[in-house]
């Protein structure tokens, strides 16, 4: 019995050891979301992400694949279209606070995100997130002979564990400057703790810093989409060790961030997340009730 559950302890750490050298699931599953939609969905084209196919490597045909094959079951359109809206929605925001000055771009979470390899725009991007997934993304740019700007940082960080205030400064993030901080599809993943430690952190940045972060719904204030959704993704979220842990009510959303210090909060609806013009479609992307993206400002002190 002895020598069987060494045996067992020793399979699960070598387990547990090549988990950690893979890339979040989400991450790959999302960069798919955005590749596909160049492949599958007919125009309008909600979000163009050229670089997402090439990020995911020799994955990449397998991942969408399971799109073309299968992409009108709610499962795949719905996650299309969430990880559209929320990337199109923040990144018009992006280009319009860089207009009037911004110069700082903090990406929570970050994955395969590729807004930093296909821009030409000088503001200075951190992108933040676990070790694993930051050195896996590091690969691919390289074999896919991406080159990563100067104005990019990698800041490897752990959002339960890591203080974010200063794994940024290590990095070169000046926080006496007002910054765009994004938070996509991280949230339901955290303890409600590790949300307030972020958000508490984030507050103590430069006044006019911006937050833009969605959450996902109770179950009560979904719809019909949106639990059906949920009922399907969250249980195998679980088993891979990704389970959602957190949901909000809009109330409870804004409630959070005030306590933290933040000023006025708007919510945005999936629906109205990106022109209303791009909902007129004849293939499956459809508006969901399932998470909602709140934007706030960090105001100047009285």
């Amino acid at each position: 019995m002895e020598t069987a559950k060494k045996s067992e302890d020793t399979k699960n750490s070598e387990n547990a050891e090549k988990s950690a050298d893979l890339p979040s699931q989400t991450a790959l599953t999302a960069a798919a979301a955005r590749a596909a939609h160049l492949i599958v969905d007919h125009e309008p084209v909600i979000f163009a992400d050229e670089l997402a196919a090439a990020l995911l490597g020799e994955q990449a045909d397998e991942f969408i694949s399971y799109h073309r094959a299968h992409g009108t079951h709610l499962v795949l359109s719905c996650a299309r279209a969430q990880v559209l809206c929320r990337s199109r929605f923040t990144e018009d925001h992006l280009a319009a606070c860089v207009r009037t000055g911004l110069t700082q771009y903090v990406i929570l979470g970050a994955g395969l995100d590729s807004f930093a390899y296909r821009t030409k725009s000088a503001v200075r991007v951190f992108e933040v997130d676990h070790p694993a997934t930051q050195q896996w993304k590091r690969g691919q740019l390289a074999a896919a002979r991406i080159p990563v700007p100067e104005t990019v940082s990698f800041v490897a960080m752990d959002f339960e564990r890591d203080q974010l205030a200063g794994r940024l400064g290590q990095a070169g993030f000046d926080p006496s400057r007002p910054a765009l901080v994004s938070w996509l599809g991280v949230t339901m993943y955290l303890t409600g703790a590790a949300i307030s430690q972020t958000l508490a952190e984030i507050s103590g940045f430069a006044p006019y810093t911006q937050l833009i972060a969605d959450y996902v719904l109770p179950a009560a204030l979904r719809d019909d989409t949106g639990n059906a959704y949920a009922g399907l993704v969250a249980p195998a979220a679980a088993e891979r060790g990704e389970p959602w842990l957190t949901f909000l009510a809009p109330d409870d959303m804004s409630a959070l961030l005030q306590r933290h210090g933040f000023g006025a909060v708007e919510h945005v609806r999936q629906r109205d997340s990106i022109p209303a013009a791009l909902w007129d479609r004849d293939d499956s992307l459809r508006p969901a009730g399932l998470s909602v993206l709140a934007r706030a400002t960090i105001p100047r002190p009285a």
